[in-house]
């Protein structure tokens, strides 16, 4: 590994501490059944996480959106004890919401220090450090959440998802559940015959909402003393630092935000770049096949093909629509699952009566004998006869507590390491088909692209000197 950055602000340990969090919660999930438990309420108040069933928590990325998910596990009942960002304006909102807790730069300098502190760890970088974060994590055996997609390469993929299984921890990834009143009622729905066999999915996204189908600028400006850019590359290949676009850049024009940020890397704007990001399809992807994923009992694709618009060797394209081919399952045949981005859409089929497809993004099943608008049975007389199809899946409590039961040794939580891998496969199987510009067949056995050999330099790519998984 590089060598290690200095840590920043109060990281001062805890003592007295011979037994860790960890083998505490071990031995007390291991002798629950013959306990009785105190009420919830009477520990901790009225609608409260009791101070015995905190988990310890540290994030690792906890500016922009790490900071809000931050807050959720916060109120799921985990205690924010940690927090690592390797830009400390970035990050002032979570110093400052949570001034206690102890504040570091370099990630493996925190775990090292604080393995023992802790139980649980939160991983809110950009796409291209989640694998090292994440194995780094998962060395020391902590739970672990990682902001989706699970990694940026298919490699990195597979490996962390090994190291999971094997470090038997709790994961979860934050792709929108496939455990809410909605998306179980969309599998219930399907399951039913509701709309006939399914052999169609179409999938459309309003993203990207970050500069994409560009050439990197020229030129270097510094780097603030309040930014670690060595540490914020980790693994990519080393390049200059360079603040903002100029105003009116035409990089900036051709996003679909109404102000889009001027940032070229950080912060935010990573996505569209293939050194630190996945870009639309990587962004959005993972929320959007979750249901349908669980619906129709998807794996892997093996056959993929994109169009787009000009795709350069740093940066995803402005639009694309990448069609993926999966195979029978048991007694479902084969599907064909569509997805769009930057503006572009499915046509909207005749059952829907004359109902525009939502801008921003949306899933639609097309069946033998109708469609579905994500739960939305149509037409109105399949939706009348389906409209009393029981309810027989859990409806569970989303990403944050069901990461916070599995942790305490429930079930899985809905979007596991395992789970999560297939979804992640399937947006960087399309960035592959993306930046290749071929049809490609995939052999998910030997994780390898059968027909386009040059394709598979984009399943593991290198690491900068200095870091590995």
């Amino acid at each position: 590994m590089k060598a290690k950055h200095s840590s920043v602000g109060n990281h001062s340990s805890d003592t007295g501490r011979g037994v860790s969090r960890r083998h505490l919660l071990q031995g007390t999930a291991a002798t629950l059944a013959t306990i009785s438990v105190v009420p919830r309420h009477v520990l901790g108040g009225p609608g409260q996480t009791p101070p015995s069933e905190k988990l310890v928590l540290a994030g690792i990325g906890v500016g922009g959106v790490g900071h809000g998910q931050l807050a959720a596990c916060e109120r799921a009942g985990f205690h924010i004890a940690v927090l690592c960002d390797v830009d400390q304006v970035y990050a002032k909102r979570s110093f400052d919401r949570w001034p206690k807790a102890r504040r570091y730069r370099d990630f493996r300098e925190m775990l090292d220090a604080e393995a023992d502190k802790i139980d649980a760890v939160y991983v809110g970088t950009p796409d291209h450090s989640h694998a090292v974060i994440c194995m780094a994590a998962l060395r020391k055996k902590k739970h672990l959440c990682c902001v989706k997609p699970l990694t940026r390469t298919i490699h990195e993929c597979r490996t962390v998802v090994d190291a999971a299984v094997r470090a038997g921890v709790a994961t979860q990834v934050t792709a929108s559940p496939n455990t809410t009143d909605r998306a179980c009622r969309t599998c219930e729905l399907i399951q039913a015959g509701a709309i006939g066999t399914v052999r169609e999915v179409h999938i459309w996204s309003n993203r990207p909402l970050w500069p994409q189908g560009m050439l990197p600028p020229n030129g270097a400006d510094k780097v603030p003393p309040t930014l670690d850019w060595d540490l914020w590359l980790g693994p990519a290949t080393e390049r200059p630092f360079v603040a903002e676009w100029p105003e009116g850049h035409y990089v900036l024009a051709q996003v679909n935000a109404g102000r889009p940020r001027r940032a070229v890397y950080h912060p935010w704007n990573f996505r569209g770049w293939w050194d630190f990001g996945t870009g639309a399809l990587g962004d959005m992807g993972c929320h959007h096949l979750n249901t349908p994923y669980r619906a129709l009992g998807l794996t892997h694709p093996t056959c993929v093909f994109a169009t787009a618009t000009k795709v350069f060797d740093q940066t995803a394209p402005l639009a694309s629509i990448v069609t993926y081919g999966f195979p029978a399952r048991g007694d479902r045949p084969p599907v064909r699952v569509v997805w769009y981005d930057g503006g572009l859409q499915p046509p909207a089929p005749k059952a829907l009566e004359g109902r525009p497809l939502p801008r921003g993004g949306g899933e639609l099943y097309i069946g033998e004998e109708g469609v579905m608008l994500r739960d939305q049975v149509f037409p109105e007389s399949r939706a009348k006869k389906f409209a009393n199809v029981p309810k027989t899946l859990p409806r569970r409590s989303g990403t944050w507590g069901e990461w916070w039961e599995a942790c305490h040794g429930g079930e899985k939580a809905g979007c596991h390491f395992e789970w999560a891998g297939l979804l992640t496969e399937f947006v960087l199987l399309g960035n592959i088909a993306i930046r290749t510009g071929k049809p490609i067949q995939w052999d998910a056995t030997q994780m390898r692209v059968t027909n386009v050999p040059e394709a598979n330099k984009f399943i593991q790519e290198p690491y900068r000197s200095g870091w590995t998984l």
